[in-house]
Formats: C-alpha cells, structure tokens, sequence
C-alpha cells in the first residue's frame, strides 16, 4: 500500500478495506514505499479483525535474526495477527540506491532457502547455530511471539523459489510472471490458467505429503469491474505488445462483470485449490464486491 501523507488517512484506509470485507492487509518491501512493519502495527489498532502481513519482504535487505525479531514484536502487537511473507528480491535500482550488493538471481534465492527455515525456528524461540551464506552463533532472539507459529509466506514464481515454499512455507504466493531487474513485469511467463496449474503441479511435487497443508495464494494484478472487458485490458496492457486475448482469459488479472469476475474467484477456488487472493489497494473494493457476489451464487 503507498504511503498515507497522515496518520489519520492512514487509519481511515484501514477501516476502508477492513469494511469492504478484506481478510489481510499486506504491506510490501519497496523503496519510496514506507517501510513493512512499521505502518501495520499502527493499522491494528483500527481493526481487530485484518490480519496483517508483507507481501513479501526483499530477503536481501534482512539479517534473519533482526527479522525474527522484529516479526516477533509486530506480532505481538498486533495481536497474534501477523503473516511473514519473504522473496528474494528482484528490482537492481533499489539495491543500488541502498548499497546492496545486486547478485545473481541463483545467489539470492540460495540465500533465501537458507533464511526461511531459520526464521522459522528463530521465530520459534530456537536458538540457532549456523554455518552457510549466515554464519550465526548461538542466535536467538530471546523473544516470544503470539502466535505460535507465526505463518510463513514464500511468494514468487520460479522453480527454486517455489520449492522454498513447498517445503518450508504456510502459504505459497503464486505471482505469474518472471521477475526481471525491475519493478515492471513484462515476462508473464506463467499468467494464464495453464501456467498456473504448472505452478501448482510443481509445488505439489514439491511439497510432497504436506502439500495439503498448504494454503495457495495468487496475486491478481488489477480487478475492473466493467461492460467491456477487452478496453480495461487495452488499459492495463499500456501499449505494450501483450496478448489481450491472454489477459482476458487469465487468473491474474480479472476484467469484466461482477459475475463474470465472480465465476474466476470461484474456479480459482475449484480447480487450483486457491483460497487466498490478494491484489493491489486500487483493485481492492472491486475484488471485493465480486467475492461477496460469489458468496451469494
């Protein structure tokens, strides 16, 4: 969500989404955004029903012990309500403007494999020792968290991250697309229903036995509640060369109807086993008046 000029519209923005019937409220981990955790303690003390959660914090930019801390204080907070969601990490000009070295993608999604299992016994109240990309000694953060355990995201799209989250995570984000060095998507490598069910199918084999412990999460990038669905895909294509017959069909981006948009909740629901969908605060009441259409079909 982008920055509030105010601690008031802040709060009033919170109550919006919590009355438009949102379940989470997710914060994600960008420069010239505010910083993730900061702004959801705040949010709950004008809901106690939201949960909170980061969708998804740039691994790169935390030390997992100092992120288990913290995560156990916004927990705490907020009331047993927080979800922990982690990515590698991907736009070069923010790890540039912050004198974060830019490492290939392999580097840091093997740092990230090494994070979230010890993050998650950090979070635990494990103290951890550690030889690998973090070398930690009797690591521990002394805290307790709320929850117990806090749930764990890993969201992302590649095969590697992916696997992260079928073995160590509570809820796998499924994005659509493969992330370049920047934070625009232009490679929708996995953004029709086929390339879900791929990513589906790959977390499975993945996740083995416990895949039915997961939740899956999908990330819909924009929801318009119009007549004529190709002109809101026109729009959100931007020019660009990307099939608008392809956007019309896929799960990542809902344009049309509120039936029509309600129908795509619901075989997301059915055939992929998605009880979780998220999107962007400009598409949130739009999402949300087509959920609640579903509930009453």
């Amino acid at each position: 969500m982008a920055p509030a000029a105010t601690r008031s519209e802040w709060l009033d923005r919170v109550r919006r989404i919590d009355g438009q019937g949102h379940d989470v409220l997710l914060m994600p981990d960008h420069l010239g955004m505010w910083p993730p955790f900061t702004p959801l303690v705040a949010a709950a003390e004008a809901s106690d029903r939201l949960r909170f959660g980061t969708l998804v914090l740039n691994n790169e930019f935390w030390n997992p012990v100092l992120l288990a801390r913290e995560a156990t204080a916004v927990d705490v907070l907020t009331g047993g309500r927080l979800e922990l969601g982690m990515g590698a990490g991907h736009a070069a000009i923010e790890f540039a403007a912050c004198g974060v070295p830019y490492e290939a993608p392999g580097v840091r999604v093997g740092r990230l494999a090494e994070a979230v299992p010890l993050v998650r016994r950090l979070l635990a109240g494990e103290a951890v020792n550690h030889d690998g990309a973090y070398r930690l000694e009797r690591a521990a953060t002394g805290l307790t968290a709320e929850q117990g355990p806090v749930p764990v995201m890993v969201g992302g799209n590649g095969d590697r991250v992916l696997r992260i989250a079928a073995e160590h995570a509570d809820i796998v984000g499924l994005v659509g697309f493969t992330a370049g060095t920047g934070l625009i998507h232009t490679d929708l490598s996995h953004f029709t229903w086929a390339g879900l069910a791929d990513r589906r199918a790959h977390v499975r084999r993945c996740a083995g036995p416990r895949f039915h412990e997961l939740e899956l999460s999908v990330l819909v990038q924009r929801v318009r509640v119009v007549d004529d669905a190709r002109v809101a895909a026109a729009e959100f294509a931007g020019g660009s060369d990307i099939d608008l017959d392809m956007l019309l069909d896929s799960p990542f981006a809902l344009f049309g109807t509120e039936s029509h948009i309600a129908s795509r909740l619901e075989r997301l629901r059915t055939e992929h086993g998605v009880s979780y969908v998220t999107t962007f605060e400009h598409s949130a009441e739009p999402l949300a008046t087509a959920a609640a259409s579903m509930s009453r079909q």
